[in-house]
């Protein structure tokens, strides 16, 4: 039995049901008017490079629940795209749901050896990298990464988000 606590989880990380809604409650709350995000009258090139990098913070500050939605519509278009990865997210995200359902009950055995809930994730994440191999996860990952970077800054890069006031500058010269 002390073997089974030895290999449990080092962190006790918060993943319940709550925090999460709360997170996905906050990004809702900031999410600002698709209108107003895609608004071509607010696309503009930047004037120099420093109010580049300026308006580039600024903007992903501003849209990130936005630029979060971007991500996440990427990744439903790229499961949905390709089937072998649907099938392969969902046998292992049925797994773990099966596995979490039992584990209420009782513990799970394997070959006589009591597995802990973090050891039994283990064993799914490990059938499941062949799967995600084949099913071509590793160039998904990196196509999603890719395209929404480039949307991302490309969008933040000409979105002028100032109000005319704050456009206005004035040199400064040295006395």
């Amino acid at each position: 039995m002390a073997d089974v606590d030895k290999m449990s989880l080092p962190v006790k990380l918060n993943l319940s049901v709550p925090a999460a809604q709360e997170w996905i409650g906050t990004r809702r709350k900031q999410l600002k008017p698709w209108f107003r995000f895609v608004q071509t009258s607010k696309f503009q090139s930047p004037t120099s490079v420093p109010a580049l990098g300026a308006r580039i913070v600024k903007n992903i500050d501003h849209f990130q629940s936005n630029y979060l939605c971007i991500f996440v519509i990427l990744i439903l278009y790229c499961l949905l795209t390709s089937p072998l990865l649907l099938f392969a997210v969902g046998t292992s995200l049925g797994a773990c749901l099966i596995i979490s359902r039992k584990n209420v009950d009782q513990k799970i055995c394997l070959f006589g050896h009591e597995l802990s809930l973090a050891q039994q994730y283990g064993l799914i994440a490990m059938v499941s990298l062949p799967l995600f191999y084949l099913a071509g996860a590793g160039s998904v990952v990196f196509w999603v990464l890719g395209a929404s970077m480039f949307f991302i800054v490309l969008h933040a890069s000409f979105y002028n988000n100032e109000s005319p006031e704050e456009s206005f500058e004035l040199p400064i010269q040295q006395v």
